[in-house]
């Protein structure tokens, strides 16, 4: 064979085999990291839509409410500390519903110008109060959101005392604001701090001495929690 044609053959020969070895080079570096992209899709599917949170809840009532016809009138009401579970399912990365459970109790007082009755009574409370949530993804494990819902508060085991008798608070249905973050220790395992604010004020009655007094109480309560979470 000429070298005429020796030389161009040889030329086809290594630019072939440079294209070659790129070609080689791509491959080598493309499946990790399609296989890391595969890999973090399969962990989120593998996550799951369900979390729950076990907190410990604060229940801060205002201090608010009222007997019709008697003016100046006021009640008061005990603050309490109880364990509260919630429930979420996430509809994508960043909307939730949430479904809050927990009960608690309230001491009734009389306040204002009939302040010199003292307690009217206690009543149990179940508060289950379901949010619509958007959770920002951005900040890694840092993980806050909004949200804002419904609740609708049972009142039971209502009791008077001393000269109050027949304690009824009206089970009522209330707006809820919501403001909180989670902050995540891995994909499953987290931290959360959650601020709440109802809005209750149920009607109420009760018999003094035999008479009837009716009114409302402006219960409106903060709800400050704090506990664990856990996401699958």
């Amino acid at each position: 064979m000429s070298n005429t044609l020796t030389r161009p053959l040889s030329l086809v020969a290594a630019i072939a085999l440079v294209a070659i070895g790129q070609a080689a080079a791509a491959a080598d570096l493309t499946p990790p990291a399609a296989a890391a992209a595969e890999a973090e899709a399969a962990d989120i599917q593998a996550l799951g839509p369900w979390q729950i949170r076990l907190r410990a809840l604060g229940v801060i009532t205002n201090n608010s409410g009222r007997v019709n016809g008697i003016d100046g009138s006021d009640l008061s009401y005990s603050d309490t500390i109880v364990p509260e579970l919630d429930i979420s399912y996430y509809f994508t990365d960043n909307i939730a519903a949430e479904l809050i459970l927990g009960t608690t109790y309230a001491n009734i007082d009389a306040a204002g110008s009939i302040d010199a009755l003292g307690k009217v009574g206690k009543t149990w409370l179940l508060p289950p109060t379901l949010t619509l949530q958007y959770h920002f993804t951005d900040f890694g494990a840092f993980k806050p959101y909004v949200g804002a819902g419904v609740n609708y508060t049972l009142f039971y085991n209502q009791s008077g005392k001393g000269a109050f008798s027949d304690l009824d608070v009206k089970n009522e249905f209330g707006a809820a604001l919501q403001v909180g973050f989670d902050y995540m220790l891995d994909e499953h395992w987290g931290v959360n701090f959650d601020v709440k604010k109802l809005f209750l004020e149920p009607e109420w009655k009760v018999k003094l001495d035999g008479a009837p007094l009716s009114g409302k109480a402006k219960l409106d309560p903060w709800l400050i929690g704090t506990g664990i979470t856990y996401r699958f």
